[in-house]
């Protein structure tokens, strides 16, 4: 029973990061339209000068600058190339940041070399006992500041004007451009605070027990797309709910892993798109995504 629970604990702390780099994802494709495939190498970014810098800087001041440098490169997608796109329709945009997001990765990967870069984090590898139990400081630190940070951007954008105006232009772009909405500045916003999210995201999710930044970090952040899809694109609790279900699946899927060796051992890292599978066949806009009504 301990060993489930410890499980479940650390399944939902996870969960948490899962949710807050999902919710970047989100963000982005209520204020655009566009789904961002940049947003796991930007994530890496943000991790990587956190790395670089922790030693000269601190850890505190290291992650301002990881946050500075994926603000400035998700600014610099959006205004340099998405914007100067022949097509602006969302499904080229889309397409556009796959391409962007390849060369980012390669060229991450390529100065990550072979080494595992520490990020200095103030945790540790400690652990709290919680009965027989014991979960990861890096792990609880995560799910109290990843819970924190979706609850305030959930009250900034229910009732700001960046958030009143993000919804406006997510249910009617045209109309809320009428209405005096400035879409650019919507977009730039919303893909400044994703490279923020996917910043801290990043560094918690690559924190003990991660091993810290690697070659392959970009593959295992982006198992948070399958939580952004899960969930339902265009919602932020979803990214959440989402999130939360992802941790606890992969934990649980590592953690009886022995159990379930019929499916093969590595199933654990298929087992977020297994699920986002599952959810789409029943329901193809996510658990809580909006469905759209069409006229006939």
């Amino acid at each position: 029973m301990s060993y489930f629970l410890s499980l479940l604990i650390s399944g939902i702390s996870i969960g948490f990061v899962y949710g807050l780099i999902a919710l970047g994802f989100v963000i982005i494709f209520k204020a655009t339209k566009v789904v961002n495939f940049t947003h796991a190498a930007i994530a890496l970014l943000g991790a990587y000068v956190v790395a670089r810098t922790h030693q000269s800087l601190g850890f505190w001041l290291a992650l301002v600058a990881g946050i500075s440098a994926a603000v400035l490169m998700n600014y610099l997608i959006d205004v340099l190339v998405l914007r100067n796109a022949r097509r602006p329709d969302p499904a080229t945009l889309s397409i556009i940041t796959i391409g962007l997001d390849i060369l980012l990765g390669a060229e991450l990967r390529r100065q990550i070399g072979f080494q595992a870069l520490g990020l200095g984090d103030p945790w540790g590898t400690g652990v709290i006992h919680v009965g027989d139990s014991f979960i990861p400081q890096t792990r609880l630190a995560a799910a109290v500041i990843a819970a924190m940070i979706i609850v305030w951007f959930a009250a900034v954008f229910r009732f700001s004007n960046w958030g009143v105006a993000m919804r406006a232009a997510s249910e009617d772009p045209e109309a809320a451009a009428l209405m005096g909405v400035r879409l650019r500045r919507v977009s730039i916003a919303a893909w400044g605070v994703a490279g923020a999210l996917a910043t801290v995201a990043g560094v918690f999710f690559l924190t003990f027990p991660g091993g810290g930044v690697t070659n392959l970090a970009e593959l295992a952040i982006l198992g948070a797309f399958p939580a952004a899809i899960i969930g339902g694109l265009d919602s932020t609790g979803g990214a959440v709910a989402g999130g939360l279900l992802v941790g606890l699946t992969v934990t649980f899927a590592a953690g009886y892993q022995n159990e379930i060796a019929f499916l093969g051992r590595g199933v654990h890292e298929a087992a977020p798109f297994i699920l986002m599978f599952v959810v789409l066949l029943v329901r193809p806009t996510g658990l809580f995504g909006t469905k759209e009504l069409h006229r006939v």
